[in-house]
């Protein structure tokens, strides 16, 4: 009974946050710091259309609603992703999970962003101007230019139904160094302390489940003189077995449909839609689409299951089709112990 008024609590509080900040936030727009905080790193979730807060129950969920660990069936659970992003910009994300059935489920994950090759310049003196018409001077690649996280994840079935979850980690980003005509120099590093909290309830019907989850909760970063805000992401989910409705008894076949809704506090809201279905515990197929979405819509993917000395081995691959610039690529391989 305590732990269900805790969880109850814990709702509360978190429908509260979205409301209250959904009041106060005034459409401030692309007015975040850290954004690479935002690119999907699970081609499952990717998929999905994102759609994944109330459908990850393994150890990529830790990117999503961390709760979703709590329900993973294995000992140990190993997630490598790769994202091949636009603009030259590549993911390596890994997370782990280690199940201590009545003592919880522990997690841990890293993701580096490398931003490939970018130019520093500088500020010209004013004498130069006739020279340098543009303004700066080009000063060649720069170095140690990235981003990463990493941190410790806890999770925890309260009941059979209800899950908790929390992140904690350590986000930063390297933007070199500005260098001024007078020689001078300020490097543009930043690392904060960040967390995510989520919650995940399965109502038993039709394998119909919610999931509600902050991410990216932390104080503001300053930069000359302007506060930066990380970009918080208030999410809830919902998922059901649509096979359950034709074969209440099958366990060999999952149509799972799920739909995300999204509020940021640096753009407006999005939904989230996808569906996944699983034939066998062999393969899965799976679509899904982004509403309100600059040059981001549609996508589609597969993963591919199997067993091996007596491990489980999946492999997933995505394809999101994102205007202007290429398309995105993402691939897992995912095994349990």
């Amino acid at each position: 009974m305590k732990s269900n008024k805790f969880l109850l609590t814990i709702v509360i509080t978190l429908i509260f946050g979205i409301n209250s900040f959904a009041q106060v936030g005034l459409n401030k727009l692309a007015q975040s710091t850290m954004n690479f905080m935002l690119v999907s790193v699970s081609p499952k979730a990717s998929a999905m259309g994102e759609a994944f807060y109330a459908v990850g129950n393994s150890a990529d969920a830790i990117f999503y609603n961390p709760a979703g660990i709590a329900n993973t069936n294995n000992t140990f659970d190993v997630s490598l992703n790769f994202t091949q992003w636009i603009a030259d910009i590549n993911y390596l994300a890994g997370a782990a999970v280690y199940n201590m059935d009545s003592y919880g489920t522990l997690g841990i994950h890293v993701m580096t962003v490398d931003y490939g090759e970018i130019i520093g310049t500088t500020l010209i003196d004013p004498s130069q101007q006739s020279q340098y018409p543009d303004g700066y001077i080009e000063t060649g690649p720069l170095s140690n230019v990235g981003a990463y996280s990493f941190g410790l994840t806890y999770a925890k079935k309260i009941s059979p139904q209800f899950s908790i979850g929390g992140n904690i980690r350590i986000a930063g980003q390297n933007l070199g160094e500005n260098h001024f005509f007078d020689g001078t120099g300020r490097k543009n590093n930043a690392t904060k302390l960040v967390f995510d909290a989520g919650v995940l309830y399965n109502t038993g019907f039709k394998d119909f489940r919610f999931g509600m989850a902050i991410r990216n909760f932390s104080s503001q970063i300053k930069r000359e003189e302007i506060d930066e805000q990380m970009p918080i992401v208030f999410a809830m989910g919902t998922a059901i077995n649509l096979w359950k409705f034709i074969d209440e008894s099958s366990n060999n076949q999952q149509l799972t449909l799920a739909a995300d809704f999204m509020h940021y506090n640096n753009y407006s809201e999005r939904v989230n839609v996808g569906i996944d279905y699983t034939f066998m515990n062999l393969i899965s197929l799976r679509a899904g689409y982004q509403s309100n979405r600059d040059i981001a819509s549609w996508s589609a993917g597969i993963g591919l299951q199997t067993e091996f000395a007596g491990n489980r081995i999946e492999v997933n691959y995505s394809y999101s089709y994102i205007k202007i610039f290429d398309n995105v690529n993402r691939l897992s391989v995912n095994f349990t112990l």
